[in-house]
């Protein structure tokens, strides 16, 4: 459910922007279970092509690298809170395992959020000052992830709650009172 629904994001906002968006329809509807076949890897893959030019997503490195890792470290720890408030482990991973990693599930479940990172970089980046540099001003704009609003269940509601509705699901999934994790639908 969460690389399905990382897809559809990834999709979404390919599309929002104009970019070629098809090919993730087909990656997202042959996801099987525990994505054996990679079809995250290989959707990350066009993604990246389509949103940058000569891109090649590092955890170091330049523009928009140091944009993109300021905003998912945003994003990793406002999942990482949800989670202990719906009274689960932040590091007890699902697909995410790293004995170093002390936020293995934060790590999974922020997946299909981060094209909402994503948009906020590409937002940032066509400033007609083509901005390199993590300054005061870029943080400050990446930092609006918290109250971005998102839809979820029908409604709009800001990230941060989303995200505790989703981290709640998850929790009820594991309790087996649900079987679908919810996530947010990319607008």
């Amino acid at each position: 459910q969460t690389v399905e629904a990382k897809i559809y994001q990834q999709k979404a906002l390919l599309s929002k922007f104009g970019y070629v968006s098809e090919p993730m329809q087909t990656y997202m509807t042959n996801v099987k279970s525990g994505d054996t076949s990679n079809m995250e890897g290989i959707a990350a893959q066009h993604y990246w092509k389509q949103l940058f030019e000569n891109f090649t997503r590092e955890r170091g490195g330049d523009a928009p690298n140091n944009y993109l890792n300021f905003g998912y470290s945003i994003l990793r720890s406002m999942v990482a809170r949800a989670l202990v408030s719906s009274g689960l482990n932040p590091t007890i991973g699902i697909f995410h395992r790293n004995k170093y990693n002390a936020y293995c599930l934060a790590d999974d479940i922020m997946e299909p959020y981060r094209p909402y990172v994503d948009e906020l970089v590409l937002e940032w980046l066509s400033k007609p000052f083509r901005p390199t540099e993590l300054s005061k001003e870029a943080k400050t704009h990446l930092l609006k992830i918290a109250t971005k609003d998102v839809k979820i269940d029908g409604l709009t509601r800001p990230l941060l709650v989303a995200v505790s509705s989703t981290t709640s699901s998850l929790y009820k999934c594991m309790t087996g009172e649900q079987r679908t994790i919810r996530y947010p639908e990319f607008t």
